[in-house]
């Protein structure tokens, strides 16, 4: 039990953990199957035929008002964790708790934009 002496908790925690990621990296890959350029059509069709049949299909100026109605709060977070940042980094406040959670909540809004964004407007 010497060794826990010698390396913080922090440490051992994190070998711990990438150890464990170490291990997935050992899982044989799974090969997708070959899908022939015909099939990807024929899906493409599939998904506009259901478009023109009726279904309810959201108007692009909604998606642009959901679009910037994530993208402004993105962008106030952001600019509050680089203050928190700035504030720690400059004037030594003692604001990390904050700051990591501003941060944690713009990487996850900007995960969502951008998966929203690439899902409506990617062209297909």
């Amino acid at each position: 039990m010497k060794i826990l002496h010698f390396f913080p908790r922090a440490v051992l925690l994190s070998l711990l953990v990438l150890s464990v990621a170490g291990l997935f990296t050992l899982v044989a890959p799974v090969k997708a199957e070959q899908t022939s350029p015909q099939d990807n059509t024929q899906v493409i069709q599939a998904f506009a035929s259901q478009e023109q049949s009726g279904t309810k299909s959201i108007e692009d100026q909604t998606k642009h008002v959901v679009m910037f109605a994530m993208g402004v709060p993105l962008l106030v977070l952001l600019l509050v964790t680089g203050g928190l940042g700035i504030a720690m980094g400059v004037y030594g406040k003692q604001v990390f708790v904050a700051h990591m959670v501003c941060a944690g909540l713009s990487m996850t809004l900007a995960i969502a934009h951008a998966i929203v964004g690439l899902v409506w407007f990617y062209p297909f």
